[in-house]
């Protein structure tokens, strides 16, 4: 049985012995400049010679932490969410981030929408830098067992199947950004079978960027 409830003054879904928040505050020692220029996220979103804010997507939002490093690091980001509970638990987390003055200037340069990224990105008006994907993927049997954040987004989300990855890219490429940004398992095959023109490789993850 799935409950959404508010604990410590915090929205949170509980099920099965697990809880599931948004919370920004500890990712603070991240978005330190030492730390958040080390970011791969950071680094495979950065466009050359920008001085400026720039703007970007976040198609698929999650609890937001993806789009807070990108915040940090100098984007406006507009943050699709389409599972209507995880968009709740972003909001609650975004709403509390606003009266933390550490967190504050920050996610005031983040907007969620609540709706499919698809349909929503087709709406967007205006210059646009970047645009970043970050379908969920299969996980491996013991990353699942042990990552109980991970086990409770899929009790809410599937992975993207062929066709929804491809029309997501699709969508993203349409938007005209100047790059897209796409996670990626490390040695998984490209999203939709576009090869990007470079990527960037951790030990986990990798990020193929598309630029236009």
């Amino acid at each position: 049985m799935e409950l959404v409830r508010r604990t410590d003054g915090a929205l949170a879904l509980e099920t099965n012995g697990m809880s599931l928040c948004g919370d920004f505050s500890g990712m603070l020692g991240r978005l330190r400049p030492h730390n958040l220029s080390r970011e791969l996220l950071v680094r495979a979103a950065r466009i050359r010679g920008a001085h400026d804010r720039l703007s970007a997507v976040d198609a698929t939002a999650g609890l937001g932490e993806d789009a807070l490093l990108l915040a940090a690091a100098g984007f406006d980001v507009v943050m699709f969410e389409r599972d209507q509970t995880i968009a709740a638990l972003l909001d609650d987390a975004l709403v509390r981030a606003r009266e933390d003055a550490r967190l504050a200037g920050i996610v005031s340069h983040m907007r969620l929408v609540k709706g499919d990224a698809v349909e929503g990105m087709a709406q967007l008006e205006g210059p646009l830098d970047m645009v970043y994907l970050d379908p969920m993927f299969p996980s491996k049997r013991k990353e699942a067992a042990t990552n109980k954040k991970l086990q409770m987004f899929r009790m809410l989300q599937k992975p993207c199947n062929d066709e929804e990855a491809a029309a997501l890219l699709q969508a993203a490429l349409a938007c005209g950004a100047r790059k897209v940004v796409v996670k990626r398992p490390l040695k998984g095959p490209y999203l939709a079978d576009v090869r990007p023109s470079h990527s960037i490789k951790g030990k986990v993850v990798r990020y193929d960027v598309i630029v236009r």
